[in-house]
């Protein structure tokens, strides 16, 4: 198996020392702020631990031990059910660890992003969770701390990330509507992002492997309101429509309901199929048909790999770092 990496080493006091042309303890002293060094040679000290970009962990200075870390949990909106999901499965499995987690919303937002993670670095051990910026961004404002990334493609040695797979789990929804006799399917994708997203190419190649065409997308804002909107907007564009496909539940549960100010039933009418598997999906009426990740699982692997990294013991490896989605049946599609 591929190894997923735990990026560049980890600048030491022993760098600094080599670098400064001093002893471990006189680095100590300076980095403390003692009296006991001269002016030039502190300053020379702090000159290099800037240089090579030295960040005293807090196992070394004594601040924590092993069962009071501190992991930064970034999230980027906890309105999103979703997102509060997997908040909760990582702060349990933190807890079980008897760690300490600072949960940040960045409201989704790059500069609200850039700023939590400035401000968190310096406090926490590990960084954890959902992060846009540019890897190289991220690296400068964490630099030295273990970060495990959620739902993003592996690029960077310097991170470890989980990847959400969901392909098997489209084509199983794809295959499931095909089969249930629907020719026309529409998608309702993610409008925030420039490009479609991955869950439109998993759908377009599902709707290929059945010989049927993948045009009638509509994007959405990830809001019950955004899949209302989307829905309309497809169907007045391609009224002959039978079956959706969405980025997300919450945006499966604004088409249920406008499917219904529509006046179309749902699924004899129009049937959905979300993506996430929220507890909410069993809740609505009809209960939504969705692809399901494990949120739980999700969750663990975060705080699973943030502790491996942490402690050196091998973390888990590319193959191992991957949640995926599963089609759940109930009465929407």
């Amino acid at each position: 198996m591929e190894s997923s990496g735990t990026g560049p080493r980890r600048v030491t006091i022993d760098d600094v020392a080599r670098s400064a042309g001093v002893s471990r303890q006189t680095v100590s002293r300076a980095l403390n702020d003692k009296e006991e060094i001269g002016v030039a040679t502190k300053q020379r000290v702090l000159d290099a631990a800037l240089a090579l970009g030295y960040r005293p962990s807090r196992f070394a200075r004594g601040l924590v031990r092993q069962d009071t870390i501190s992991v930064g949990l970034v999230i980027p909106d906890l309105l999103n059910p979703f997102f509060t999901e997997v908040a909760a499965a990582s702060l349990d499995a933190a807890r079980g660890r008897g760690w300490h987690v600072v949960v940040c919303d960045t409201g989704d937002r790059v500069d609200e992003e850039r700023g939590t993670l400035e401000a968190i670095a310096s406090q926490v051990d590990a960084v954890v969770g959902y992060m846009s910026l540019a890897e190289e961004e991220i690296d400068r404002l964490t630099r030295g701390l273990p970060v495990v990334l959620i739902d993003r493609e592996h690029r960077s040695e310097r991170f470890s990330t989980i990847r959400i797979d969901g392909e098997q789990g489209v084509a199983s929804a794809i295959r499931h509507l095909a089969e249930s006799g629907h020719r026309r399917i529409g998608m309702l994708d993610h409008a925030g992002r420039s490009e479609p997203s991955n869950r439109h190419d998993w759908f377009a190649a599902a709707m290929d492997a059945c010989g049927l065409d993948s045009d009638a997308v509509s994007r959405a804002d990830q809001s019950v309101e955004g899949g209302e909107g989307a829905l309309k907007d497809l169907l007045a564009r391609h009224p002959d429509v039978t079956a959706v496909f969405t980025f997300n539940d919450i945006i499966a549960i604004g088409a249920l309901r406008a499917a219904r100010r529509l006046g179309r039933q749902v699924p004899q009418d129009l049937a959905v199929i979300g993506f996430d598997g929220l507890q909410l999906g069993s809740l609505v009426e009809p209960p939504l048909s969705t692809v399901a990740l494990d949120t739980r699982e999700l969750g663990a692997l975060a705080v699973e790999q943030a502790a491996r990294l942490l402690t050196r013991s091998g973390p888990l490896t590319r193959d191992e770092l991957v949640v995926h989605g599963k089609l759940r049946l109930r009465e929407s599609a």
